[in-house]
């Protein structure tokens, strides 16, 4: 790759499907199906390429590898990346989503399909780079590119209040990462570095900390989202297109616990243990309320998305208890999540496809009439309960594991969330797929097609497989979580215990 390694050319690569499809000419079902065909060989290429990647990787070590940096501009702009434990997992996810979103778009979407195509192809080497990058403006740049490409999706081919949906989420994260934006370069006048891997040695101040923590913590928030600046998620999700809900949900929301994981953890641990009450109470009530919310929606979409909000609930808690298991357990969560999260949204649009709504009222009794269909609904519905056997239910047990350690109560009230999903979820399923059949314009409604038959069945297999196997994701970060509890202890023992204790974190 012109002096440059493997990780570039996986980053990069889809530009590459970009300069392909920026060839074709004219817009009749012969460009339109050139560039889709274009856009499934770039994914599936790049995927293939980041499990070459992850199979390089050694990882019993903690150490970042296969790292390539360059200088520019005098050494001004510093072109760093490389993957650890941490990262791996994430660009395995997002190059493993990317090939479904293509499918699931291969009908549905219509007009202008080669833009499409090009949007989510610049954004999937955007996301890439935010998990490899190891330069703080290199990683703010691709962190904030990605606004850009998913605004358009939502906003050109998104729903009747597309524009709305759009503007709120580009303004909502936007104002968030101008905060980190601030912070970095407070980071840069304090180290005279932005390399991540020099920062994560720095000692700051503890009164610095505090600033830098909640500027990191206003960017990562609103990108998960927490309560109370989830808002804009429900929207966005409603309003996009079905691949647009997929990665929005399966990729960009893991973004602001990478953030955190990356960060605020080893690079703030004083002001992590200090702030970790808030981080508690805001989780606590997006688990419980968001869950509420979740039960009384009619929109199957906006259901799955409240959903989300209260299960990144569970990611926070566990990162912030500052245990392996708990740790360990928000990253298994949130790759689960991704999964299952995306499979869901791929159901819905599914039978969207068919009756051009969402309304949970316009269904019932589909087992009748598409009985695969009714199985793999099922199926993600009792990983997203977090039933015992799939992928949801390691990483929600593992996470309520590890803040039982440090604050017994947050558990308590976290595990309310486990009965509130199960309501919801088995709400819309009892409504959409059990019932009688009396709707006149469900009579004729087909089962899975062989092309939805693909993109479900992969997802399946994963969910019960890392149900019942999860030592692959685990042990993948298992290393770095313990190197980093490692040193964010060294540095937690020198605080005052009555900070500790305040926290949670009296042992």
């Amino acid at each position: 790759m012109f002096g440059f390694g493997i990780l570039t050319g996986l980053t990069f690569l889809p530009l590459v499907g970009v300069a392909f499809i920026l060839t074709l000419r004219g817009d009749d079902e012969a460009a339109k199906a050139n560039a889709r065909w274009a856009a499934l060989a770039t994914t599936l290429i790049t995927f293939v390429l980041s499990l070459v990647v992850y199979a390089r990787l050694d990882l019993s070590s903690s150490a970042f590898q296969l790292v390539e940096e360059k200088h520019w501009f005098g050494g001004g702009l510093v072109y760093k990346l490389g993957l650890d434990g941490l990262s791996a997992p994430f660009v395995v996810l997002t190059t493993f989503l990317m090939p479904f979103c293509i499918l699931a778009s291969w009908q549905s979407i219509q007009n202008r399909v080669k833009e499409y195509m090009i949007a989510f192809l610049v954004l999937e080497t955007l996301m890439v780079g935010v998990f490899c990058a190891l330069d703080l403006v290199l990683f703010y740049l691709f962190f904030e590119g990605g606004l850009i490409p998913m605004f358009l999706i939502i906003g050109i081919w998104g729903g009747k209040r597309r524009v709305y949906a759009a503007f709120k989420f580009f303004l909502y994260t936007l104002l968030g990462s101008l905060l980190m934006l601030v912070a970095i370069l407070a980071m840069y006048t304090y180290a005279h570095t932005t390399d991540i891997t020099v920062l994560l040695k720095t000692d700051f101040p503890a009164s610095m900390q505090k600033w830098l923590w909640l500027a990191f913590f206003a960017s990562f928030a609103v990108k998960m989202p927490m309560w109370p600046v989830h808002t804009w998620l429900p929207d966005a999700h409603v309003e996009a297109p079905t691949a647009g809900s997929v990665i929005l949900a399966g990729v960009l929301l893991k973004m602001g616990g990478y953030g955190f994981l990356r960060f605020s953890l080893p690079m703030f641990a004083d002001a992590s243990v200090y702030f970790a009450p808030l981080i508690y109470a805001l989780s606590v009530i997006a688990i419980i309320y968001t869950s509420l919310v979740a039960l009384v929606q009619t929109d199957m979409k906006k259901l799955i998305a409240y959903s989300s909000i209260a299960h990144m609930g569970f990611v926070t808690i566990g990162l912030f208890s500052m245990t392996q298991q708990g740790i360990e357990g928000a990253i298994f969560l949130m790759i689960s999540h991704g999964l299952v999260s995306a499979a869901l949204f791929l159901c819905v649009g599914v039978v969207y496809d068919r009756m051009h709504t969402r309304e949970i009222a316009a269904y019932g009794g589909l087992v009748e009439r598409m009985p695969l269909y009714a199985v793999a609904f099922m199926i993600f519905t009792m990983a997203n309960i977090g039933l015992p056997g799939t992928s949801g239910f390691i990483g929600e047990f593992l996470t309520m594991l590890g803040v039982f350690r440090v604050n017994t109560w947050v558990a308590a009230f976290a595990a309310l969330g486990t009965i509130l999903s199960a309501a919801y979820a088995l709400y819309l399923y009892r409504r959409v797929i059990f019932g009688v059949l009396d709707k006149t314009s469900l009579q004729n409604i087909l089962d899975l097609s062989p092309r939805e038959i693909v993109v479900l069945a992969p997802l399946i297999l994963l969910v019960l497989y890392y149900g019942v196997h999860p030592a692959p994701i685990l042990d993948s970060s298992a290393s770095s979580v313990a190197s980093l509890i490692h040193s964010a202890g060294a540095r937690l023992a020198s605080l005052h215990p009555a900070v500790l204790q305040l926290a949670g974190f009296s042992e």
